[in-house]
């Protein structure tokens, strides 16, 4: 995955993101445990608004541009308690000491390959505190299936951003390249990204949950989004 050129502009193309639901989600799903890790943490959107309700978060995420924006905005706010942004690699994550729990939202799931999968749920079950849960989100295999030859188209008045969709029946996965356009002068610069997203079945996640020695794993339907066919796993890790 590469997020450079679409960086800047990912807030401005992704305002139909709705952010508080998805905050009053985890914030419900995560209780009251306090210290939380918010990985694949992108911008950091999400991140700020758990922060900006009394939590202490630690926002982990692979691309170095993305959490520029997501440090940038940070600096702009009065938090009791920033949060901590770290550059790593999902199946590389390794932190400073344990947190009470733990949620990877919009489609950072789905951005693991298969063969990562296991490691970083492994890494997860051990750096989350006994009793602490781990929760996210993913799109269903049906609904990337229904991406394949879809063309969309992202606008602003300095930028556009216009990719498409091909899903791989051999590799489970989407693939998709973006053409981002912004504005220079009175002309316009083209930078091109290529994204893939895999997809992963429930029940293989559910079984990698348990592999990993999470327990009380369940699969929930209803959350924000639930109609564009994102799915929510929430799981328990009751020590090692």
């Amino acid at each position: 995955m590469n997020y450079g050129p679409l960086a800047p502009w990912y807030d401005a193309f992704t305002r139909d993101v709705p952010y508080e639901a998805l905050a009053d989600w985890y914030d419900a799903l995560l209780g009251r445990r306090h210290t939380l890790l918010d990985l694949c943490c992108g911008t950091g959107t999400l991140t700020l608004l758990l922060a900006g309700r009394g939590r202490e978060l630690i926002g982990v995420d692979a691309a170095p541009e993305m959490l520029a924006q997501a440090q940038q905005k940070a600096a702009g706010m009065e938090l009791s308690v920033p949060p901590l942004f770290l550059c790593q690699e999902a199946s590389e994550l390794d932190l400073f000491g344990t947190v009470e729990g733990a949620y990877c939202s919009l489609d950072g799931m789905n951005y693991l390959p298969p063969e990562e999968l296991p490691e970083l749920l492994r890494r997860l079950h051990l750096f989350i505190e006994p009793g602490g849960v781990l929760s996210f989100d993913f799109h269903s295999p049906e609904h990337l299936r229904s991406l394949d030859g879809g063309v969309f188209v992202d606008e602003e008045e300095d930028a556009l951003c216009l990719w498409r969709g091909e899903f791989d029946e051999e590799e489970q996965a989407l693939f998709y390249g973006m053409d981002v356009f912004t504005r220079a002068g009175e002309l316009w610069r083209r930078e091109q990204e290529e994204h893939v997203e895999y997809a992963h079945a429930p029940e293989t996640l559910t079984a990698l949950l348990r592999e990993a020695g999470f327990t009380d794993v369940e699969l929930l339907e209803n959350g924000p989004m639930h109609e564009q066919g994102r799915l929510y796993i929430k799981a328990v890790n009751l020590g090692h």
